[in-house]
């Protein structure tokens, strides 16, 4: 059976690998790497070798993983807005959008295929970067398991980026105007969403928090918190435990989505559902029928 790739992913696939850009991202993918598990190993043998510490540098080199992986996890949460936030807008400024539109595919199918391009190539340097990150495997004694682990939370970071750009682009005329939108969206995501927790925990005796920290199943910061938690101490970052949720100070859902890996997965499913949100809006927004029945409205 012939595997049918989506053209719009076949087509920037075919356009990235014959530029000369991709050579030279790998390669400061890779630099960035190296010098990431250089400083990194460098730390842990001078604190090995400090006075307060028993010398035991082998133990201390398990963390040269979570090190990498929150290098690698920064700078695909940088490039990928890059990179899909001119997908519809620089189809605009080459005039080739609505050629684009006048093919069978679907406005969804079309959104779908730019999202996909993007974590293709994020996955071209997450490969790129498996030999850095072997080592830290090798002499970390960690499992293998874990790295496959990680790859997945790339692959859904790289979704909810490029559902991010791509919603941005379909806004935007301009590139650098969705670019500069998608970093907007980041900031929400990102901090705004400590907001209900923090104004909560202010304005209320005995520092309640209650329900306001759900908003943090949205926040792919606490997402990968919660993620080196558990694969390297087994535990919850939000340790509740115990029966009385008014102690900890947290609300009846939030007690029991800390306990094991359920809100690690709810995480990964809030996110999921909110980067495909971003997808189906990016999709009606460029549907010809909804802008035509704009242009309609404003005559």
């Amino acid at each position: 059976m012939k595997l049918r790739w989506n053209p719009i992913v076949k087509k920037d696939l075919q356009v990235a690998a014959r530029s000369m850009r991709l050579s030279w991202g790998l390669f400061a993918y890779e630099a960035v790497l190296t010098m990431v598990f250089l400083l990194a190993l460098a730390i842990i043998q001078q604190v090995s070798g400090s006075f307060y510490s028993n010398g035991n540098v082998y133990g201390r080199l398990i963390y040269l993983f979570p090190v990498l992986s929150i290098a690698q996890v920064c700078i695909v949460a940088l490039i990928v807005p890059v990179i899909t936030a001119s997908a519809i807008s620089g189809e605009r400024e080459r005039q080739t959008f609505d050629i684009m539109l006048t093919t069978c595919m679907s406005p969804f199918s079309i959104i779908l295929g730019k999202v996909g391009s993007a974590v293709l190539r994020i996955l071209f340097f997450v490969v790129a970067g498996m030999p850095i990150m072997a080592l830290a495997f090798v002499v970390g004694g960690l499992s293998w398991s874990y790295l496959f682990y990680f790859v997945l939370t790339i692959i859904l970071l790289s979704v909810l980026s490029g559902s991010i750009g791509i919603l941005c682009s379909s806004i935007c005329r301009r590139s650098i105007t969705a670019v500069i939108l998608s970093y907007v969206f980041y900031f929400v995501i990102y901090v705004l969403t400590f907001f209900p927790m923090l104004l909560e925990y202010l304005f209320t005796t005995g520092g309640w928090m209650g329900e306001s920290m759900l908003f943090l199943l949205f926040n792919p910061i606490i997402f990968y918190e919660e993620f080196f938690m558990q694969l390297m101490t087994g535990e919850s970052l939000f340790g509740v435990e115990g029966s009385n949720m008014a102690r900890n100070g947290v609300g009846f859902l939030t007690y029991y989505l800390s306990q094991g890996k359920v809100w690690l997965f709810s995480s990964a499913a809030c996110i999921f559902i909110l980067a495909f949100l971003f997808m189906l809006a990016a999709a009606w927004k460029v549907n010809p029928m909804h802008s035509s029945s704009g242009r309609r409205r404003k005559k």
